[in-house]
C-alpha cells in the first residue's frame, strides 16, 4: 500500500464554483473603489490562479497594488468563498467520494496537503467530511507558505513506506519530480498539459485514479 498525497483545489474540490463569483466580486470591488481598471475576466483567467496560496497569488496579480488594499482583497476574497462554502454553493469534483472511499477500502494512506491556510482546510474538512477519508491534514500556512516540495521532505519522516503525489498543477509534479517521487496528474482540474507532462499517468476522471494508483504500486 501507499501514502497517497492530494492536492485538493483543482484534484478534489470543484474549487470555481466558489473561486470564480467571489473572484468577480472581489475584483469589481477593487474596481469600483479606483484601484484599479474595470475588466471582464473569463474563467481561464481566474482558474489559472488555483493552486497557489492567497498570498503569492495576489503578490503576482496584482503586484502594484497598495500592499494594505491588496492584503485587504485577499480576505475579502477569501471571506467570500467561506460564505459561500457555508451556504451549500461549494461541490467535490462527481466521483470524488468514490474514489477517496475505494483508496481508503484498498488500504492506502490518504494525505491532504494544500498550499491553503488552516482554516480554508479546517472548514472544508467540516462541510465536506475529509476525515472519513483522509489519515493526515497538513496545509502550507502551517509552514510558513514555503512549497510543496519542501513540506514533503518535512512531512517524510513521519511517513512509512512509498509515496504517490496526486495533482492538477505544476506544484503537485514538481513535489514529485523534486523528490524522486510518483505521480498522477489530474487532467480535468486547472492545470495545463505543458504542467503535467512530467507526470507519470494522467487521469481524466477522479475515478479513473485508483486503477493509476494500481498502475504506479505495481512498478
Amino acid at each position: 500500500m501507499a501514502n497517497l498525497i492530494f492536492d485538493y483545489d483543482g484534484t478534489i474540490h470543484n474549487s470555481m464554483k466558489t473561486y470564480a463569483p467571489a473572484f468577480r466580486g472581489t475584483m469589481k470591488w477593487l474596481s469600483d473603489n479606483g484601484y484599479i481598471e474595470k475588466k471582464e475576466y473569463s474563467d481561464s483567467e481566474i482558474s489559472c490562479w488555483l493552486g497557489f496560496n492567497s498570498t503569492d497569488m495576489w503578490s503576482a496579480f496584482q503586484p502594484d497594488l497598495d500592499p494594505v488594499i491588496r492584503e485587504k482583497a485577499r480576505i475579502m476574497l477569501g471571506e467570500d468563498m467561506a460564505a459561500r462554502v457555508e451556504r451549500g454553493e461549494g461541490e467535490l469534483f462527481e466521483g470524488a467520494q468514490e474514489m477517496l472511499a475505494q483508496l481508503k477500502a484498498e488500504g492506502h494512506t490518504l494525505i491532504f496537503l494544500s498550499n491553503c491556510r488552516v482554516h480554508y482546510m479546517e472548514r472544508h474538512k467540516r462541510v465536506f467530511a475529509l476525515d472519513r477519508f483522509f489519515d493526515f491534514f497538513y496545509c502550507c500556512e502551517e509552514y510558513d507558505f514555503i512549497p510543496k516540495y519542501e513540506i514533503f521532505r518535512r512531512i517524510k519522516p513521519y511517513h512509512k513506506g512509498d509515496f504517490i503525489v496526486i495533482g492538477d498543477r505544476f506544484h503537485d509534479i514538481e513535489t514529485a519530480v523534486k523528490n524522486a517521487l510518483r505521480s498522477i496528474g489530474c487532467g480535468y482540474g486547472y492545470g495545463t498539459k505543458e504542467e503535467l507532462s512530467a507526470a507519470d499517468i494522467i487521469v481524466d476522471s477522479p475515478l479513473e485514479i485508483p486503477d493509476a494508483v494500481s498502475a504506479l504500486s505495481n512498478v
